[in-house]
């Protein structure tokens, strides 16, 4: 089972067919056996090497966001002191038409600046959905090396036994046929 599973993510390409050769589940898994199991997706992608790699990514692109903003306000503020300071030496119109392009200057940035941190929280879940996909597989090796006919998510079933909680083995698993993801 595990052999078959390995050998379709590599020809996927998201494991190579070196890892796909060791695979063996027995290595991974502890024994369980229960028809229904269950699973913490936040803590399996947050604490598998994939999603530890998304998260660096994207705290890296955050703090460089955040970094770009800080300097963007910075000239602004100095843009708007100068344009202060110039008001004593024009009309009211011509201070009016400067004011007014300064605002729409702040307006479209802020849009810019507020798309770019979209698109990371996107990127996020983008990553998520591709890792999600990426476990789908090795999830139903695990649920059927169980005997199991459902993986219910943790966090909406009110109490379980812990050992039909599987998120440890997927990690493990996951970690060792996906590793970061990156290429």
């Amino acid at each position: 089972m595990f052999r078959v599973l390995a050998i379709g993510l590599a020809l996927t390409g998201l494991i190579s067919p070196a890892t796909a050769q060791r695979i063996d589940s027995t290595n991974v898994l502890r024994s369980i056996e229960s028809p229904v199991l269950t699973i913490d997706t936040e803590r399996l992608f947050g604490q598998s090497a994939f999603g530890k790699r998304v998260a660096e990514e994207v705290e890296r692109q955050g703090a460089a966001l955040t970094a770009e903003n800080r300097q963007i306000e910075a000239d602004l503020e100095a843009e708007e002191r100068e344009l202060t300071e110039l008001r004593a030496t024009m009309t009211p119109e011509e201070f009016r038409g400067l004011a007014n392009t300064f605002d729409d200057k702040v307006q479209r940035t802020r849009e810019v600046q507020a798309t770019k941190g979209r698109a990371l929280t996107q990127k996020l879940d983008q990553e998520r959905d591709v890792f999600l996909a990426a476990a789908a597989p090795v999830l139903d090796a695990l649920m059927r090396d169980a005997g199991a006919v459902v993986i219910l998510e943790l966090r909406s079933v009110f109490a379980s036994a812990p050992a039909i909680e599987i998120t440890d083995d997927a990690i493990a698993l996951l970690d060792e046929t996906l590793g970061s993801g990156a290429e």
